[in-house]
């Protein structure tokens, strides 16, 4: 029998085929990034005033100056009432100046909002202030269940109908869903809509690195994820300048569907996991692959090669009672899911508060965005220089320490606050790459969709939470820093009893991987030392 590894040096472990597939991947995650435009951009709360235009009845010559304060009640401080306005009466214009109105009540014709920053956003069109300005959080909160749905959806089924339609149908619902939100007449229809973005961005996201990484050679191997979280960044550097330029929510919306479109075209031509197909018996299919992947690369099969396959392989069963069942892999998925959770927990609090540090919320964004950039180069880097597991402990502990190093920072300094936020951020997202990466190369093919799109919905419950843990703030502002900041510290610890998993080829059973782990046990004992072996030779098809 012939391990895919050996089959992946044969016909060329990256080379043009695998290169067009990173590339058809990468330009997806650029616009994932773009799917948080409609909620990101309105927390700062616009300038408003109730909408007074009733005292135009008596008076209607009066001054927008003259109206506001004859209608609309005074802070403490000397600025119009945001929420409150006088009762309309019905007097004379003269009556009001003389007597003055003292009844206070909610604005009941709407709001007036001022439109300097912004032309529309979701908090003007929909009125989400004064007493409704906590569902800003909840159509967080909804966009983040249906990336969870996603997750639990797609990332199960990716190993019964294979990566290529997993990843291609959350295509098609980011695109339609994309367009609708930009339609959306009201709220309620709003929150649907950003579900089945939810929904499409959670699938995708899971099933598009599978299947990058299970067409790639050990040495190049981490590019599936960090080339992914590389674009992300762009994405994100992009967005600010996108709401720059276009500042309305509606219109961002269609502008961004466009290109998603081509994507939704393009994305059916992506070829199927053949390792996956081998690994369901389906050889005929996969033979076929791997002779257009050579083609592609210019590379001459060797006939010896095809006669090593399995023709008749026996299918192993994958799925949940897997990684139950087994003590090695449930082991390994319970420790990395717990910083994955952290850090994702952490990652998303402190998106989803970009425009509470003080600074421009555009300056912000784009900030969070370009130095990201350079950190995904240095995380593929440090994957290779380091290993998997030296790596995520340092970026998910040293980020959970910067973090909490914002309660350091005295109160209104804008530049202090910014600075750890963007740091943490990066450690945070530099950490979610080596964790996709690790995922992938600690579970066999059998079992491996199912532990990525399991991990995958424990991430998507941390950015669940994470708008309302953003609100314990009002009871005090160090709550929800404290909690996300501990976690991220416990579960980087935890990382340290994971087994290292550079250089090694990719196990297709969970027989092999425990093998593995019981050969990497028996050479620590005996010499620690002894470096583990590179290459699973015994690796069977």
């Amino acid at each position: 029998m012939a391990d895919f590894g050996e089959i992946l040096r044969a016909i060329g472990d990256f080379g043009l085929f695998q290169k067009t597939i990173l590339i058809a991947i990468w330009i997806p995650c650029f616009l994932l990034s773009l799917t948080f435009a409609s909620i990101l951009f309105v927390e700062s709360d616009p300038e408003r005033h109730c909408n007074t235009d009733w005292i135009l009845g008596a008076g209607p010559n009066l001054t927008e100056e003259e109206q506001l304060n004859l209608t609309v009640p005074r802070e403490p401080d000397g600025s119009l009432s945001r929420c409150l306005m006088y009762a309309p009466v019905n007097w004379t214009l003269d009556s009001i100046r003389q007597y003055g109105l003292n009844h206070t009540t909610a604005c009941r014709d709407g709001w007036v909002y001022d439109q300097t920053l912004y032309q529309a956003t979701i908090v003007t069109d929909f009125d989400l202030v004064c007493d409704e300005a906590n569902m800003v959080a909840v159509a967080q909160t909804v966009l983040m269940a249906g990336i969870l749905t996603g997750s639990l959806l797609f990332g199960p089924l990716g190993e019964s109908f294979g990566r290529r339609r997993t990843t291609q149908i959350p295509v098609l619902f980011l695109f339609i869903f994309m367009l609708t939100t930009g339609l959306c007449p009201n709220y309620y229809l709003y929150l649907a809509s950003q579900f089945g973005v939810g929904v499409g961005y959670g699938g995708f996201r899971i099933n598009c690195i599978v299947l990058t990484t299970e067409w790639i050679g050990i040495t190049k191997r981490s590019l599936g994820s960090c080339g992914s979280q590389f674009f992300g960044a762009f994405g994100q550097a992009f967005l600010a300048v996108l709401i720059f330029f276009i500042r309305h929510w509606r219109l961002a919306q269609f502008v961004m569907a466009a290109p998603m479109g081509l994507v939704a075209v393009y994305i059916w031509f992506i070829p199927e996991s053949a390792r996956w197909l081998l690994d369901r018996g389906r050889t005929e299919e996969a033979k076929e692959l791997i002779l257009k992947a050579a083609a592609i690369n210019r590379r001459t099969v060797p006939q010896s090669l095809f006669e090593k396959i399995a023709v008749n392989k026996t299918v192993e069963k994958g799925g949940i009672r897997v990684l139950i069942r087994s003590p090695v892999l449930r082991k390994r998925f319970l420790i990395l899911t717990l910083p994955w959770f952290a850090l994702n927990l952490s990652y998303f609090c402190l998106t989803f508060n970009v425009g509470k540090f003080g600074l421009d919320i555009f300056l912000t964004q784009l900030l969070f965005g370009l130095t990201e950039i350079p950190a995904h180069l240095l995380c593929f880097w440090l994957l290779e220089l380091a290993g998997r597991k030296l790596s995520l402990m340092s970026t998910v502990l040293v980020g959970g320490l910067l973090c909490l190093c914002i309660l350091a920072v005295p109160a209104g300094n804008a530049v202090g606050v910014t600075v750890l936020a963007i740091m943490g951020r990066i450690l945070m997202n530099w950490a979610g790459s080596v964790c996709n990466v690790y995922i992938q190369e600690l579970f066999p093919t059998s079992s491996r969709q199912t532990a990525t799109g399991l991990g995958g919905i424990a991430t998507r419950v941390a950015g669940l939470l994470a708008p309302p843990l953003n609100l314990l703030a009002v009871y005090h502002y160090s709550i929800p820093i404290v909690v996300f900041s501990s976690l991220t510290l416990v579960g980087g610890s935890l990382a340290f009893l994971l087994p290292e998993t550079q250089g090694r080829e990719l196990v297709d059973s969970t027989a092999q991987a425990e093998v593995q782990r019981n050969i990497a046990v028996m050479k620590t004992r005996a010499d620690p030392n002894m470096p583990e072996q590179t290459s699973s030779r015994s690796t069977k098809l």
